[in-house]
């Protein structure tokens, strides 16, 4: 049936009580207001760029703005040219290969997800730095006695953030690239083989070009996280555009300047995006209802089969498993921790702030996706992709968008109050959690929209109209008949809004009032001090809170390639 069809077209009279457009115009206007105040932050930005004035913006354009685009320039490079080698490569091998930990590996590669990229650079720092175990070890070996008489590279550098950054974000790539070649690629691969092909010969031939769109997904997620980080590239004295929008506000103490920034760090995000859907232009790849992976591995013997191991543990270990050492070996020893006031408040906060923002993003997400649905407005659709393009926002750069017109807000509210009833409301919502809550639902609106697009395209449009004839108004088959069926969408989408926001640091160390602590600033505390270790509890359950949701999502998604 063809998808302009008259029969897939929202029926008005099934929708309204008495008159024609009644509940549809009020779903529209619902969902049009929610995702306007997703696209408000972004809409701010670019009105205070254009109209702010910065006395260092000479100071800013000639020396900060230059360097700080060529470092992030080929930070981004970096981090996505080793994302898509270690995410193809491990993927590939998975899929496609039969060897010793086989299984385990595929679920495993997804473990570093669980570690946020600040966690990861004060880890990965602490495992190879001078005093370090492995500096340690090789003077212990070889008998050197200072730093000058051996060569080891510098962690704290550019290479560094490079390597550290995409030993936690390739799964990213690993996970869109394995799910094509194991519903596809295997079946191409066989083909290619009866042809003559070598294993090698249809990987380069067949499989890569087909998984040309997912490589670019991938990475494009991987970047964008790249862009966003601020906890570890700070740590490294990596001065990247995200850092010098904080900086340049916090620091210099300049507002108009830091925007003007985050305007240009918009523009490179907004060219990453377009540059990533230009790279699948014309690629697509589908996943037909009932289609099943091929059967059947290459089976893997002798230096192939442990240079599969050793290429998939490899990752893990670096990823996942320094991590979890350092944070394992510096909690046994402070243990003490587990009695700190500061730190059971920290969490506290953390999963309130970030149950708030999980439960209000999918509410939203689920309201606009209803609207979609039921208006099939092709106007809202684009109103609701516009606010989900939140998640490529850097935190620093949606802080700013959020803080001014927040701010403005409660200086009307304040004066208003004060001239008609005498009283002060103070920073109502700006110097409170709910501007960091409002900035968790904006960045990871994307998240919480994808599930609810997702979980509606499986539910036939004539289950609303099957309910109407039978009697039930909108709200009804919302609750009755859509909610339930909708269930596991929801509870996914939920789940990945809760674990990013607890982990997110960028926009909270901007946004937070005083005293105001999660365990991602808590970390970023101690570990501004050079006191990592006095904060190693609160990063190790940062990373259990993130473990279980990440396993299970794992578990589902791979659950088609076992």
């Amino acid at each position: 049936m063809s998808a302009t069809s008259p029969l897939l077209k929202p029926d008005w009279r099934l929708f309204g009580r008495r008159s024609g457009r009644t509940a549809p115009t009020h779903w529209l206007a619902l969902a049009i207001g929610i995702a306007a105040l997703t696209v408000m932050p972004v809409v701010s930005l670019v009105v205070i760029a254009l109209t702010g004035v910065s006395d260092n913006w000479a100071h800013l354009i000639s020396t900060v703005l230059p360097e700080s685009v060529r470092v992030t320039a080929l930070l981004m490079i970096g981090v996505g040219l080793l994302s898509a080698i270690v995410g193809v490569v491990t993927a590939w091998l998975t899929a496609s290969f039969d060897f010793p930990g086989r299984r385990f590996f595929a679920w495993a590669l997804v473990l570093p997800l669980a570690v946020p990229t600040y966690i990861a650079a004060y880890c990965v720092t602490e495992f190879l730095h001078f005093a370090g175990p492995v500096q340690t070890t090789i003077r212990d070996v070889f008998g050197f006695a200072t730093r000058r008489d051996y060569y080891f590279p510098e962690i704290r550098s550019l290479g560094g953030a490079i390597l550290i950054l995409s030993s936690v974000l390739y799964p990213y790539v690993f996970l869109t690239v394995r799910m094509v070649f194991v519903m596809q690629g295997r079946k191409a691969a066989d083909v290619a083989r009866t042809l003559g092909a070598s294993p090698f010969g249809a990987f380069r031939r067949v499989l890569l070009p087909m998984a040309r769109p997912a490589i670019a997904v991938g990475v494009a997620l991987a970047l964008m996280e790249t862009v966003n980080d601020i906890g570890a590239v700070e740590f490294l004295g990596v001065r990247t555009l995200t850092f010098s929008v904080y900086s340049t506000w916090l620091n210099r103490g300049d507002l108009a300047g830091a925007t003007q920034l985050a305007l240009a760090m918009l523009v490179v995000i907004v060219g990453l995006v377009l540059v990533e859907r230009w790279a699948r232009r014309d690629q697509r790849y589908t996943i037909q209802r009932g289609d099943k992976p091929a059967e059947g591995h290459l089976r893997l013997s002798g230096w192939h089969a442990a240079g599969a191991v050793f290429a998939c543990a490899l990752p893990i270990a670096f990823g996942f498993g320094i991590p979890a050492v350092i944070l394992g070996d510096y909690a046994l020893k402070r243990l003490d921790q587990f009695s700190d006031p500061a730190l059971w408040s920290a969490l506290e906060t953390t999963v309130i702030v970030a149950s708030s923002a999980g439960l209000i993003t999918i509410l939203a997400a689920f309201l606009m996706g209803y609207g979609v649905r039921i208006t099939g407005s092709k106007k809202l659709l684009t109103l609701v992709r516009l606010g989900s393009l939140g998640y490529a926002l850097p935190g620093t750069v949606l802080a700013i968008g959020i803080l001014i017109p927040l701010a403005a807000f409660d200086n009307a509210l304040d004066a208003f109050l004060r001239a008609e009833f005498g009283v002060s409301t103070g920073l109502l919502l700006s110097g409170s959690g709910l501007a960091i809550v409002y900035a968790c639902c904006v960045r990871f609106m994307a998240m919480g929209y994808g599930s609810m697009e997702s979980g509606f395209a499986k539910l036939s449009p004539h289950l609303d109209h099957a309910a109407r004839t039978l009697g039930k108004s909108p709200g009804q088959t919302l609750t009755a008949i859509l909610l339930p069926l909708m269930r596991p969408a929801l509870l996914t989408g939920f789940m990945l809004v809760f674990v990013d926001s607890a982990k997110e640091l960028s926009a909270t160390i901007l946004l937070r009032p005083f005293g105001f602590e999660t365990l991602a600033t808590f970390v970023y505390a101690s570990a501004s001090r050079s006191a990592f270790e006095d904060s190693a509890v609160a990063a190790l359950l940062i990373v259990l809170i993130g473990i279980l949701p990440v396993l299970a999502l794992t578990r589902s998604i791979l659950a088609k390639a076992q």
